[in-house]
This record gives C-alpha cells, structure tokens and sequence, in this order.
C-alpha cells in the first residue's frame, strides 16, 4: 500500500483550506461531530479486520481465561486489632 495518495489527498485539502481562510470564505465541510463519528466509524472497521487477521490470538485470550474460586470456609476474616 503507497501512501502517496494520502499525502496529495491531504495536501490538496490543506492548500484548499489555505485559500478558503484567505478569502473568509466557510467550508462546506461536515461539523466537527461528524467528522469524529466517521473517525469511529473507521477505527471500529479497522477494528474487525485486526480481529479477523487475529482471530488465534482473540480466541486465546478469551477462551483460556480462568478465575479463582475460593470456598466460603477457606476465606479468613481479617485480624481484629484494639482501637488506639
């Protein structure tokens, strides 16, 4: 994968963005909130591919989990100790 793309793609939107402040001119661009949800809305994407590419290591994780169980008489009260 080749990152020039991105680059042009985000040089082109700052020398835009240049030239809109320049002339005080608002952009068209979607408020601040949307452009975080579709900040999410990506990441939770690249999310699932990482998981599916993963998934050995997922599984391991959550499969081979184990939690100690203490009986009730094995639990000790904790020592009593004579106010100061």
């Amino acid at each position: 994968m080749t990152w020039q793309p991105y680059l042009i793609s985000l040089g082109a939107g700052l020398g835009i963005g240049v030239i809109y402040g320049l002339i005080a001119v608002r952009s068209p661009a979607p408020p601040i909130i949307a452009l975080l949800g579709l900040l999410g809305m990506l990441a939770g994407e690249a999310a699932v591919q990482w998981i599916r590419g993963h998934s050995d290591a997922v599984s391991q994780a959550l499969h081979l989990k184990s939690f100690a169980v203490t009986k009730a008489d094995q639990v000790t009260e904790p020592s009593k100790t004579e106010p100061l």
